[in-house]
């Protein structure tokens, strides 16, 4: 993509090797930027067990692929529910590569899933404060230190469950529309500071996460595994299950100069599936 030699981006959420976040982040890399790889860094509670973050080692050796394909990176830990540590974050990406030109906000809960009227405060605490209290918070410190340097671009990761309604996952739908409103919202304010901000709206994925997903839905909805997926494969117009690699190539796109006019949009990456 042209225009992203040299840039630094930081993504969050990236500290697992099946994930999108790491998807993104080597697609950057591959691309000629030098990657920030941040996620959790450490179990904390039952809300985030070490079975769904990303571990401080783990991000060490995503750091490690990324610098492989010939780049520079380095892996900070940050809990982005935590203000000073998402300003932390930022510091660190100046301070170890003299800018920040790329922010993807990837951090997110989706295995936090329960019937609406049985929704625990904690888990909807939880849900909202990751998925979109913790974009809220990057991009503000982000955005402070793109003000000062003339631009950037800052990218959401949000979901098909940004624009339609899914069972159990109250907090989640509500966060991803959420931040579906705080791309427009900082599109409008940031724009006369050459910051682009748009968000990624990705289908079903299977990645560690989405397998729990599948488990979880084909459980609820009293199927097995396996028809529960040729479900999601029927009722796509492209006959397939996304892959981490299509949201990574949608993210580099949006982040490239080949984008420079493009701000406020929620790219649907879904196969055709989500029409709205």
């Amino acid at each position: 993509m042209y225009g992203l030699q040299g840039k630094v981006a930081v993504v969050t959420g990236s500290g697992r090797h099946s994930g999108i976040g790491a998807s993104i982040a080597l697609r950057l890399a591959a691309e000629g930027c030098r990657v920030v790889i941040t996620d959790i860094g450490r179990p904390l509670g039952q809300e985030f067990a070490a079975a769904h973050i990303g571990a401080t080692d783990e991000m060490e050796s995503i750091a490690a692929a990324c610098r492989q394909a010939g780049t520079e990176a380095i892996a900070v830990p940050c809990d982005v529910r935590r203000e000073a540590e998402c300003e932390a974050l930022i510091a660190a990406a100046v301070k170890a590569f003299g800018r920040i030109d790329i922010l993807v906000n990837n951090a997110g809960v989706g295995y936090l899933m329960e019937a609406f009227t049985e929704f625990r405060e904690s888990s909807w605490d939880a849900v909202l404060d990751v998925n979109l209290k913790g974009a809220f918070l990057c991009s503000k410190h982000a955005a402070i230190r793109m003000q000062e340097q003339g631009g950037g671009s800052i990218v959401n990761i949000a979901s098909q469950a940004a624009k339609s309604g899914f069972p159990f996952a109250a907090a989640y739908t509500a966060s991803k529309h959420g931040l579906v409103g705080l791309t427009r919202s900082n599109a409008v304010e940031l724009g006369r500071h050459g910051i682009r901000v748009n968000a990624v709206c990705p289908n079903h994925i299977t990645t560690g996460l989405g397998d729990w997903q599948n488990k979880f839905f084909s459980e609820k909805l009293g199927l097995d595994y396996d028809t529960y997926l040729k479900g999601i494969v029927d009722r796509n117009p492209l006959g397939r299950t996304g892959l981490t690699n299509d949201i990574a190539k949608a993210v580099a796109f949006l982040c490239s100069d080949e984008a420079s006019y493009i701000t406020g949009e929620a790219l649907n990456v879904s196969g055709g599936e989500e029409y709205h």
